[in-house]
């Protein structure tokens, strides 16, 4: 995934205006595995069915914003939850 440098330095979460950073593509792979699965749901319970291009990482490691054609969804209801580090 590319993201501008600029772009990302100045996004931040819409819910808790912590720093972003981008997903590690381990990471966008294993989401891909379950959304392909049916098994991936967004915050809002809505069952997540295209997959990702990358995600941003909250800082505190516990939500993903899906990242699809290089434009980040930055809305809370399309947050994934991310399991415990």
């Amino acid at each position: 995934m590319a993201l501008d440098a600029e772009l990302l330095a100045i996004l931040v979460c819409p819910e808790t205006h912590q720093p972003l950073t981008v997903a590690a593509d381990e990471l966008v792979a294993n989401l891909n595995s379950q959304i392909a699965a049916g098994s991936l749901v967004s915050r809002s319970g809505e069952t997540i069915t295209e997959p990702l291009d990358g995600g941003l990482v909250r800082q505190d490691g516990t939500v993903l914003y899906p990242v699809r054609d290089e434009i980040p969804e930055m809305l809370i209801d399309s947050q994934i939850a991310l399991p415990p580090a």
